[in-house]
């Protein structure tokens, strides 16, 4: 499976668009959808729109390849599009060490829905935009509802 084009606007929406360098709040180097600047990359004069929208779909692609290596159970869509917001704001080995992971293998989706808000810290304390954004995911496997999802990112509610 790939993300499709409203998970990629989920996932640009939870991140942002900046075409300049930035320091996350993780305090890592940044550039456009949430992309953390490799050594040996640079970006001195920025970035267009379209060169994001590139980072983005490499970015996501090593997301993709996890999930449709690690999950074992068939997924819809929107599960997809929810985890692939979990792994590309994570990375690989969150989701591989996850109890969300372990319950989705088992078939349990209620339960795996329940295990997103458990990943909002950010040095011991729950950062709002990594609730929010978890808070969207776990709505978005459960019900597949893409807008309330959006309405989530965008206003917590």
């Amino acid at each position: 499976m790939r993300t499709s084009d409203k998970g990629r606007e989920l996932i640009t929406a939870a991140e942002g668009v900046h075409l300049r360098t930035y320091v996350c709040p993780a305090g890592k180097n940044t550039i456009g959808v949430g992309h953390l600047i490799k050594p040996g990359e640079s970006f001195p004069d920025g970035i267009t729109m379209g060169q994001a929208q590139e980072m983005l779909s490499h970015d996501l692609a090593v997301a993709e390849r996890a999930i449709n290596t690690l999950v074992t159970q068939a997924v819809t869509q929107a599960q997809f599009d929810a985890l692939a917001s979990f792994v590309f704001n994570l990375g690989v080995g969150a989701l591989g060490r996850s109890t969300l992971l372990k319950r989705v293998n088992r078939g349990d989706m209620t339960g795996a829905a329940a295990e997103f808000g458990k990943w909002v810290l950010a040095d011991g304390k729950p950062m709002p935009g990594l609730v929010r954004r978890r808070k969207a995911e776990a709505v978005l496997f459960r019900t597949s509802n893409y807008d309330v999802a959006m309405r989530i990112i965008r206003t917590g509610f």
